[in-house]
């Protein structure tokens, strides 16, 4: 047991060295902190969301935006739409799972805001369906994917294509960007 332990530990380890080398990934990182300032700064909103453990990573994301990562500075305008449970459940009733992130974007959304679908495979159809919503309604999108990046990687302004295809490897790269981008975006509030 202890070596399937050091060996999982590894792939982790190897995992983040592939992102480090990365340089095309490490410059979408650096354009997605970049797209998130500014679309705060001039009072846009972000809008998170995903399935399974990248809804848990979209809530993540949200409630270090809103309230703080490192440092204590006024909250920042993000939303995850996994958690309003009445709005999941009634969507997913009374039309479709596959719409519960489209009809909330649909409902609260404008063109300066972003839209950020988390999907480790990148077919998740209600994500895919609430980026396409996005894009309709002229958001920026980005999309958290593992390689390859799926349908989501095509639909994106912007994907970070986590480097492994192993879904457990994707969701830790996906925490580390989410604590990267959130560290980025507060060092810039003043």
């Amino acid at each position: 047991m202890e070596d399937r332990i050091k060996e999982i530990i590894k792939e982790a380890i190897t995992t983040k060295m592939l992102l480090l080398y990365d340089e095309s990934l490490i410059k979408k990182i650096r354009k997605t902190a970049e797209l998130i300032k500014s679309t705060l700064k001039r009072g846009g909103k972000i809008f998170v969301f995903g399935n399974g453990g990248s809804a848990a990573d979209s809530q993540h994301f949200a409630a270090e935006l809103v309230g703080r990562f490192q440092k204590e500075r006024k909250g920042l305008a993000a939303c995850s739409l996994t958690t309003d449970t009445s709005i999941l459940t009634s969507l997913a009733n009374d039309y479709s799972f596959n719409l519960i992130f489209k009809r909330q974007l649909e409902a609260l959304a404008t063109s300066r805001d972003i839209a950020i679908g988390l999907s480790t495979s990148g077919n998740s159809k209600n994500v895919l369906a609430g980026i396409r919503q996005a894009k309709a309604m002229g958001l920026k999108t980005i999309g958290f994917t593992g390689q390859p990046s799926g349908k989501l990687g095509g639909l994106v302004d912007i994907v970070l294509n986590a480097p492994s295809k192993v879904t457990a490897r994707i969701q830790e790269i996906h925490g580390l960007l989410i604590h990267i981008i959130c560290e980025i975006v507060e060092e810039a509030q003043a």
